[in-house]
């Protein structure tokens, strides 16, 4: 591992970066904080306020909005986009690690930490909060201000709190309409079994 950020990483004067796993291409943007252990893939876009903890994982191409916080046992895989102000979490029953009655869970992290994935191409939408150990698919989308409680299958429009289904996304992120066809950019898909595919 290097000791050093390629020289095509732009680190704004006021963020923080600690982890030197960070690609090429990379930006991280004003008052940013990128712990030391955080591993981020190239040309990803990290924005103002936004803190990444040890632990957490970006793959290429990932944008993550001003004030995101993604946590430990996070994964982001490549081209995802994470909104403003969008929450993960990693621990189901989270108490003060400094009380004496869960010093024992504490002590190993596979007693608390519940790994979450935000699969390719998905987007998570303004202010959402995720909670841990979910998946979300490949190109689904999570509206602004949803509360993720179950997993979401790939290209699902989910919304609300608890989320719910509320229709199908194309690769682009507009939503199908009701024959399963994009009207921005006129991709065509049909249902396999319980699985959207684009038509030939």
């Amino acid at each position: 591992m290097p000791d050093v950020l390629d020289t095509s990483v732009f680190v704004h004067p006021t963020a923080v970066c600690e982890s030197t796993t960070v690609g090429e291409g990379t930006r991280v943007w004003a008052f940013a904080h990128v712990m030391d252990g955080a591993v981020i893939g190239r040309r990803c876009n990290i924005c103002d306020h936004v803190f990444i903890e040890s632990g957490a994982r970006l793959g290429d191409g990932v944008t993550v909005k001003n004030q995101a916080m993604v946590w430990e046992g996070v994964t982001v895989e490549d081209h995802a986009f994470v909104g403003p102000g969008v929450m993960f979490t990693n621990d189901h029953y989270p108490r003060s690690r400094r009380m004496a009655a869960v010093a024992a869970r504490y002590a190993h992290k596979e007693n608390w930490l519940l790994p979450t994935t935000v699969r390719r191409g998905a987007t998570i939408g303004a202010g959402a909060i995720v909670l841990c150990g979910l998946t979300i698919g490949r190109y689904a989308s999570v509206g602004a201000g949803a509360v993720v409680t179950r997993d979401v299958p790939d290209h699902r429009v989910v919304v609300g709190n608890p989320t719910r289904i509320a229709g199908w996304a194309c690769y682009c992120g507009v939503p199908l309409n009701g024959t399963l066809h994009c009207p921005q950019c006129a991709r065509r898909f049909k249902m396999s079994g319980d699985t959207l595919v684009e038509a030939g």
